[in-house]
């Protein structure tokens, strides 16, 4: 039996219950398989795949809290620090009812090799908990990321572990989370990432995901002689990804037609109101149904099927396994160029795979959607020289970031003789550098 299979074998013992993390495993071990061939019996003799598949450590808690009515709730937390070869660990806490050891295990396996793509010094990490903000009060999310805080903060620095945004939290959960990690610990450091302007936030930063997502879709379209101009876009999401991915895209010419949230979506033919959809989710956290009361001509549908839209462009920007093979069938049958992942592995194995072998160019989100934690990682570099970049400073390093991330898993692809194939580009550029580290360092 191949190291590879052998591996993968012993996972799926270990893991049988961990769907997501095993598929995630199983994508990046499959796709990085001529790069370890070419070192298997170093690979091998340091361990360096049993290694890299198992987190550093895995930390799982209570957060107990009280509600509104004087009622005592309790929800689990959880942090994976998955690896920490290249630098701090680092990546997001999303707050959503979906949220298992899975989930976590998978989002920060993913997440140590889109960190090392971008080319900057950060580990791999993910964290969170199966609470639910939507329908809170601003009190009731106070109480529990206070208590999330309350056991999060011995783990975690700004040399150790840099928790970020995810789903579910977004700038009023980071504050709570900031205040008090502060107050616990006597100490103003960039512990945080995604944090308000006032107290040591990056301009760009809500923005970055979207914007690094289009940021690379136009690298590829320019990369294929073609452009962003004029092509029809289709985004799933409504949140801080899909918002600002839809805002890039129509500064570049494109007219994106659909958003959705978790209970529907919405097509306008004439190009999505963005200032509404802000107005509907950034302000009034309110449901995309609302968007079809201001703009009657628009059309809202319950459940899913914003992938049967004719496009030119999809970006997946709401969550992980949102793209399914039928999705995919019906966006190559449609005349669709390319898909670009804004969320986390938001297209499933069989989805990918009926994508590239219809023609269809697919950049996966560890390289599509980097530049979020990239950013945050230009956040943690403000923070530690007690600066501030202006909005434009911060968007180009972006830029730059994203034009190098492309160059590097086209050359990398081309290299190992899968030209095209991104996935496998990005998997093994990122991998060739955390191992790298890792060899370095000897068995630890």
């Amino acid at each position: 039996m191949k190291y590879i299979e052998r591996v993968l074998a012993d996972l799926n013992k270990k893991y049988a219950n961990q769907p997501e993390f095993l598929q995630a495993a199983r994508e990046v071990l499959d796709s990085i398989a001529p790069a370890v061939e070419k070192n298997e019996a170093l690979y091998e003799r340091n361990a360096i795949l049993e290694r890299i598949v198992e987190p550093d450590r895995q930390i799982q808690f209570k957060i107990p809290w009280v509600d509104d009515k004087g009622d005592a709730k309790v929800n689990i937390g959880y942090r994976v620090q998955f690896n920490n070869a290249i630098g701090p660990y680092k990546g997001g806490i999303r707050l959503h009812p979906s949220v298992n050891p899975s989930i976590m295990k998978f989002l920060g396996f993913e997440q140590v090799f889109k960190n090392s793509l971008t080319g900057l010094p950060i580990g791999g990490a993910k964290g969170g908990s199966d609470f639910d903000p939507k329908g809170k009060s601003d009190r009731e999310v106070m109480a529990f990321c206070q208590s999330f805080m309350t056991e999060l903060y011995k783990y975690i620095g700004a040399d150790v572990d840099v928790p970020a945004g995810d789903i579910g939290t977004g700038a009023r959960e980071i504050g709570y989370f900031y205040g008090q990690y502060k107050r616990i610990r006597g100490v103003y450091e960039g512990v945080l990432t995604g944090k308000g302007l006032s107290y040591g936030g990056s301009l760009a930063r809500k923005e970055a995901t979207g914007y690094g997502l289009l940021y690379m879709t136009d690298e590829l379209m320019k990369d294929h002689g073609d452009t962003l101009e004029g092509k029809t876009v289709v985004i799933s999401g409504a949140g801080n990804v899909a918002i600002y991915a839809a805002e890039k895209a129509t500064q570049l010419g494109a007219k994106v037609v659909t958003l959705s949230d978790s209970t529907g979506w919405i097509y306008d033919k004439n190009g999505i109101d963005l200032d509404l959809v802000k107005d509907i989710k950034e302000v009034r956290r309110a449901r995309i149904s609302e968007y079809v009361k201001v703009h009657t001509d628009a059309v809202y549908t319950e459940g899913r099927g914003v992938w049967s839209v004719p496009c030119d462009i999809a970006l997946p920007c709401a969550t992980q396994n949102e793209l399914l093979a039928e999705d995919a069938k019906l966006l190559a049958a449609n005349g669709c160029k390319a898909v670009c992942e804004g969320a986390n592995m938001p297209t499933t194995l069989e989805a990918t795979q009926i994508l590239m072998e219809s023609g269809v160019m697919f950049v996966p989100g560890k390289a599509a959607n980097a530049g979020g934690v990239a950013t945050s990682a230009l956040e943690m570099s403000q923070n530690s020289e007690r600066l501030s970049w202006s909005f434009e400073e911060v968007d180009e390093k972006l830029h730059g970031i994203m034009k190098n991330i492309y160059k590097n898993i086209s050359a990398t692809a081309k290299k190992y003789g899968v030209e095209g194939n991104y996935v496998v580009g990005a998997n093994i550029a990122g991998f060739e550098k955390v191992v790298d580290a890792m060899l370095a360092h000897g068995v630890c």
